[in-house]
């Protein structure tokens, strides 16, 4: 733990019960391209899990791919009246995620549709919930689904394609909660008082206040937040993420130290799984969270907002 990594703490979560395991030696890289899945999409402790909806699935997708609905299967819940959150008892999860046949030895590789950089945040969620869960061995296809299939020989996808439903051979899937990467309401107040950044990953209109998610409760950012769309972080807004270095370009335009302490947030979790991600795996930064309840969770607590500009 690092000494920034301290000011971090859990709200709420304490009454959550985990399995606790050893943690793996090493992690899996955060991204890997279409040429390794093309090499090593069938071996023995490599499980890809396909995020499409079933039916797309069905007609075509990598070979020994499964599928998960990321709406569906229980990723993130619903707590309230808040959309989105990471569920507290994690034991349906950990089950769908046995059920598709990844153990706690299992490389799993995420391929999200890819069509856009918000479809890249199916990723970058379902990465960040696995690292919640303890589970390191975890990478995301970069580009996704759309990355494998754009290659084409005579107007068909050159790479091959397998159809019809994956039939995995469950596993045990043990959770090991990592409680420090988790942040609520008490957590991301106690870090502004210390100085850390708070980045907000939505839209600029948004960020500025002119419009809101619909389960917010009022328009703004948290005070004293930066704006780094999501939208920055993929080539042309696409499935492909930027390099390092014209990442770094874009969190200086925006205001954040790549380096520094800091809490992502948008409406629900989603978008700022993508800043958090860019931030802490693409970048190196571990003092990067990410904050799942966000506007949604934060104006509904009644907590304080600022608006750049009025349009009442």
């Amino acid at each position: 733990m690092t000494k920034h990594s301290r000011i971090f703490g859990l709200a709420g979560a304490a009454a959550i019960a985990v399995t606790v395991l050893a943690a793996p030696a090493s992690a899996a890289d955060p991204l890997v391209d279409v040429d390794w899945v093309k090499a090593h999409a069938t071996d023995d402790g490599v499980v890809l899990v396909d995020f499409r909806e079933k039916t797309d699935f069905l007609r075509g997708h990598i070979p020994g791919s499964v599928n998960s609905s990321y709406a569906k299967d229980g990723w993130r819940v619903k707590k309230g009246n808040v959309p989105g959150m990471m569920p507290e008892d994690t034991a349906k999860l950990a089950e769908h995620i046995g059920s598709l046949g990844i153990g706690n030895d299992t490389h799993v590789i995420l391929v999200p549709p890819g069509a856009s950089s918000s479809d890249m945040g199916t990723g970058t969620r379902v990465y960040w919930t696995f690292k919640v869960l303890g589970h390191d061995e975890v990478s995301i296809l970069d580009g996704g689904f759309a990355a494998y299939v754009a290659e084409e020989k005579d107007g068909k996808p050159a790479n091959p394609l397998e159809k019809g439903a994956a039939k995995p051979e469950a596993k045990e899937f043990s959770v090991n909660l990592q409680r420090d990467m988790m942040v609520g309401i008490a957590d991301v107040k106690a870090a502004s008082e210390k100085g850390v950044t708070l980045v907000d990953a939505r839209p600029a209109d948004q960020y500025l206040g002119v419009n809101r998610h619909g389960a917010s409760k009022a328009g703004g950012t948290i005070p004293g937040a930066k704006n780094l769309p999501q939208t920055w972080t993929t080539e042309n807004s696409g499935g492909k993420f930027r390099s390092p270095e014209a990442l770094k370009k874009l969190y200086a335009a925006a205001g954040v130290d790549p380096d520094a302490p800091q809490i992502a947030f948008c409406n629900t979790g989603h978008w700022a799984s993508i800043d958090w991600f860019v931030s802490s795996e693409i970048l190196g930064n571990k003092d990067a969270k990410m904050y799942d309840g966000s506007m949604t969770e934060w104006t509904q607590a009644g907590e304080k907002t600022e608006s750049k500009v009025s349009v009442n």
